[in-house]
């Protein structure tokens, strides 16, 4: 079973690119975030050609803004829209969407963002991540949390610790929430398979900053141990980012059992520069 996760960052707006995308890497089951589309919008934009692959869908969404969606050909059992329980801002946001796909509880996510450390959208996304980890801890075991986590687990999945510097993403409190949401028995699957690699998912449109690889990691594939027992390969699709009208970020791959495209690796095409010197790049908000 292949799952695949991808902040599309505007369903519409990527139209083009998702729907060759599902043709080539021809995932099982496709957590996407950031539709931007209320759910009524969606259906009527992907709903035939979903059915014509061969996919069920639910949909989370909102006009304009956040919006998460799960597409699966194995299955779409109970599904449940939303943290059951959790924070609003001050309503509760389309950032969570949930069902069972092929005998896993698979969550397709998108933490808020928190803006600023201290501001009450900080203190929403600590809370919405609690929330979260209770859904996830209530069962089973056999699970999978897909998405963006607007949260870089250390700073190895920064390109410069320094350049984040007092931002979001990588605060003591964010990390913390996310190792809490991983002791509930989920285990960081790229990362564990992929341990010292220079990987990123998410990089910038300005300053060039995907051509130089200055990039974070913040879009996870999260498992419980019986189906991070079954990962064959995980990589990041780097190919999906290159070209004309991408995503910001790019896809997060994950093959249980079989892997067809082999263990390719986080890094597809090779990085086109290598690691700045630390301390030497601004980002580009910054400048």
């Amino acid at each position: 079973m292949r799952v695949a996760t991808w902040n599309v960052n505007s369903v519409k707006q990527r139209l083009p690119r998702l729907l060759p995308w599902l043709d080539q890497r021809r995932p099982d089951v496709v957590c996407l975030q950031e539709t931007k589309l209320a759910d009524d919008a969606v259906e009527d934009l992907l709903g035939a050609e979903l059915d014509t692959r061969g996919y069920q869908a639910a949909y989370h969404g909102e006009p304009r803004w956040n919006g998460v969606a799960l597409f699966s050909r194995v299955g779409l059992d109970d599904v449940v829209s939303g943290l059951p329980g959790g924070p609003g801002f001050p309503h509760q946001e389309a950032r969570a969407v949930s069902a069972t796909c092929g005998g896993v509880r698979v969550h397709s996510v998108y933490v808020p963002n928190g803006r600023e450390p201290g501001s009450e959208h900080y203190a929403y996304k600590l809370e919405w991540l609690k929330a979260l980890r209770a859904q996830v801890a209530a069962g089973p075991e056999a699970v999978m949390v897909c998405g963006d986590m607007n949260i870089a687990p250390a700073d190895a999945d920064v390109f410069d610790p320094d350049a984040y510097a007092g931002q979001t993403h990588v605060t003591g409190p964010e990390r913390a929430a996310l190792a809490d949401l991983q002791s509930a028995g989920l285990h960081d699957v790229v990362r564990d398979r992929w341990p010292s690699e220079r990987v990123f998912t998410y990089w910038d449109y300005r300053a060039g900053m995907f051509h130089k690889d200055l990039g974070m990691r913040i879009d996870l594939v999260l498992a419980g141990a019986p189906v991070a027992e079954r990962v064959a390969a995980a990589w990041v699709d780097r190919h999906a980012r290159k070209g004309t009208g991408p995503s910001d970020h790019a896809p997060v791959i994950v093959d249980l059992d079989d892997a067809p495209d082999g263990d390719i690796g986080p890094v597809v095409p090779p990085p086109s520069a290598a690691a700045p010197r630390r301390g030497s790049v601004r980002l580009p908000q910054s400048k």
